[in-house]
């Protein structure tokens, strides 16, 4: 694992149009999250869903590090109000 693997949680980049990633984020905006949550629970239920016991483990990893890491950090960062 490399120094920045231990500092942030990874990012990737996936390909779709702007339209619909601009009027996704208004959406999540409206439904009080935002597009990397939403994301998220939809990875999660297809885990749940689907997963098999390597992919499960490898899901309570993940949910494991990210605790450690808001835990670390003082707990996930309240969502400003817009209005």
């Amino acid at each position: 694992m490399a120094t920045d693997d231990k500092d942030h949680t990874f990012a990737t980049r996936f390909r779709i149009p702007k339209v619909m990633w601009d009027a996704y984020g208004t959406l999540t905006d409206r439904l009080d999250t935002d597009r990397s949550a939403r994301l998220m629970d939809h990875i999660r239920a297809d885990f749940k869903a689907h997963g098999n016991a390597h992919e499960l483990a490898a899901l309570e990893a993940g949910e494991q590090e990210l605790a450690e890491r808001r835990a670390r950090k003082g707990g996930r960062p309240k969502k400003e109000s817009s209005a």
